[in-house]
């Protein structure tokens, strides 16, 4: 308890609602991933014990918020959404994959990350970091064993969800990490529904 309250009380300050809530999620991550390695659970396998230190988190916040030392949280199950794709999904990446109208998703450069729905693409209004396309790659990367350096420029490697991800990085590609995941999305899973679909 006093090292959750340690990573909360860090940086607490007074600022506008934006920075405040968003300064209050960074707080909120830190103390789960700091739960998440004390605990020994695997956040991608275990999403029940993920959602328990996510509320403990949240709860110790929110006494933390009711003292006057941190500044109220607005809307917690929003909140809880974040957590969990940041935690134990791929960040704000997890919202696409979890969408059953997308088949494809690639990155050109972290400012621009594209989907493909019906075969059509589309800009989404996604904006990451080069740092958040390399967090996000190594982490996706991590159960397949596969790796990226100069050594091993590209790679293709299936996700856990059965999802194919492409990566190829610098020197190979100009300047950003270049990234293609295309989904398996399952037209018919029976006879009468390959019927229903081909009418």
């Amino acid at each position: 308890l006093r090292t959750i309250r340690h990573f909360l009380m860090v940086g607490v300050t007074e600022g506008d609602s934006m920075a405040a809530q968003s300064q209050a999620r960074e707080s909120i991550e830190s103390v789960v991933r700091h739960l998440v390695r004390q605990r020994g659970i695997d956040p991608q396998q275990d999403a029940t014990g993920l959602d328990r230190l996510i509320s403990e988190a949240i709860a110790e916040y929110e006494g933390q918020s009711i003292a006057g030392r941190a500044d109220p949280i607005e809307s917690i199950e929003p909140l809880k959404l974040e957590l969990r794709d940041a935690v134990g999904g791929y960040g704000p990446l997890q919202s696409l994959l979890d969408d059953p109208t997308i088949e494809e998703i690639w990155i050109d450069e972290p400012a621009k990350v594209f989907v493909s729905r019906a075969g059509t693409s589309e800009l989404t209004t996604i904006v990451l970091r080069d740092s958040d396309v390399r967090d996000l790659i190594e982490k996706m990367l991590r159960s397949s064993g596969r790796r990226l350096d100069l050594s091993h420029p590209f790679v293709d490697a299936a996700l856990v969800g059965g999802e194919r991800l492409h990566v190829v990085i610098p020197d190979i590609t100009r300047q950003h990490w270049a990234v293609n995941i295309r989904k398996y999305v399952l037209k018919a899973r029976t006879l009468d529904e390959l019927v229903a679909a081909a009418m």
